[in-house]
């Protein structure tokens, strides 16, 4: 128990420390424009939802892996776990306010006890589409999931999975050795069932996100690369490649200032803001839940702490449709990684 304070403590303090240098910054001339500044020309501050439609819930930290980039600090240490209670108040929300998408992150969501659960309910309750966001190792790694595809399958779930490079030397780098190997002996036990063929209703995404302190390339010419790569070399099919930009947080934050790279990260982020990217960013259809039941703008505000403005409620509890989709989102320098390029949401790119 004593454990686990002084890591919520330490987790807490990390958190108040992130989010004070996105807001403050390390910039010695301190004349960056602010994100604020940028969208209010463009008459999107206060920054407001648009209608809706995905209910992104993350049912816990715990993740089999531990990757350099992870916005979620995930790994096999964490201990926060959604709790079947807390589902059911998400099943419920999502019954009685019809959003059509159930998006389940993690961590890895399948070491939930109740995941498979909390999925069959949903699905037997007429949720339009769920989407699970799985690592792939997971599914190869231990006997006691390697049968989620068939799980997946009897469920109609949508899986969106990352695979940071159609190679062994880029994934290992970002993710750890063996990962490319079982990520795509999970790819290829998910085809078996018919995820990702031509001739199949079960879609099977890859989310791709830069290596380093870069942009993403093009999507389509990356999904044609990764489509071509991975059919070659594995027998792999896919529906979509989804590029996602790093978010200046959590481990690629610490990762940014320990290596010297924050301010350049930051100035090319900035630089790069497209207004056409404004519309389509993800905290103005979606609403994020985290473990305990609280809702925030999106996974990012999450993961910084920053719960949705009181007004709007702030429990799973609270819930209330009209005025979640009256309120005003909080921003911070992070939201630029939304806005950069073609933009980033958890659906890719925006623009």
């Amino acid at each position: 128990m004593i454990k686990s304070l002084h890591a919520r403590h330490h987790q807490l303090a990390n958190q108040q420390r992130q989010v004070e240098i996105l807001e403050n910054g390390l910039f010695a001339d301190g004349n960056l424009p602010t994100f604020k500044k940028k969208i209010e020309p463009i008459g999107h501050f206060p920054l407001r939802p648009s209608k809706l439609e995905i209910f992104q819930v993350n049912i816990g930290y715990m993740c089999n892996q531990v990757c350099k980039h992870c916005h979620v600090d995930a790994g096999p240490d964490r201990k926060e776990i959604m709790t079947r209670e807390t589902m059911q108040q998400c099943l419920d929300v999502l019954k009685k306010s019809k959003i059509k998408t159930l998006d389940i992150t993690g961590g890895a969501p399948e070491m939930n006890p109740d995941f498979r659960w909390f999925v069959s309910e949903a699905h037997q309750g007429g949720v339009e589409e769920i989407i699970v966001r799985s690592n792939l190792t997971i599914i190869k790694a231990n006997p006691k999931y390697n049968d989620l595809p068939e799980f997946f399958r009897d469920n109609n779930v949508r899986i969106c999975s990352s695979l940071p490079f159609y190679n062994a030397g880029k994934t290992d780098r970002q993710r750890g050795d063996g990962v490319f190997k079982d990520s795509i002996a999970g790819l290829q036990m998910l085809n078996k069932v018919g995820y990702g063929k031509p001739d199949s209703n079960l879609i099977l995404d890859l989310v791709y996100n830069p290596i380093g302190a870069f942009l993403p390339g093009d999507q389509k010419q990356l999904e044609r690369d990764f489509k071509k790569e991975l059919k070659e070399h594995f027998d792999v099919d896919f529906n979509s490649l989804l590029t996602i930009t790093n978010i200046p947080i959590s481990r690629f934050l610490d990762f940014l200032i320990e290596s010297g790279n924050y301010e350049d990260y930051m100035e090319k982020l900035i630089n790069a803001f497209n207004p056409a990217a404004v519309e389509g960013v993800m905290c103005r259809n979606t609403i994020s839940i985290d473990w305990q039941g609280f809702m925030y703008d999106c996974d990012f505000n999450q993961m910084l702490g920053l719960k949705l403005k009181d007004k709007a409620g702030q429990h799973i509890s609270e819930f209330d449709l009209r005025k979640l989709e009256e309120r005003e989102v909080i921003i911070s320098q992070h939201c630029f990684a939304c806005t950069a390029g073609a933009g980033s949401s958890c659906q890719g790119a925006t623009a």
